[in-house]
């Protein structure tokens, strides 16, 4: 397993809720977890088949910002 980080703006419950969806489908539940109590949000995504870019897709097709960390 790698594992990828993003800074991203997901800062909430209800934005970590609005991004559940996109990132359970890609990454699978529990493969995923965004760090809110840090000022980058830091998304850690565990995966042996997910590129970068594919995190960085589902992410801004929930609508939220993400760059590499």
């Amino acid at each position: 397993m790698k594992t990828l980080q993003f800074k991203t703006n997901i800062n909430c419950g209800g934005c970590i809720k609005a991004v559940t969806p996109t990132l359970n489908e890609q990454a699978g539940a529990g493969n995923w977890q965004v760090d809110t109590a840090t000022p980058d949000k830091i998304l850690t995504v565990t995966s042996d088949k997910l590129t970068p870019a594919q995190v960085v897709q589902a992410v801004e097709q929930a609508g939220f910002q993400i760059a590499a960390a």
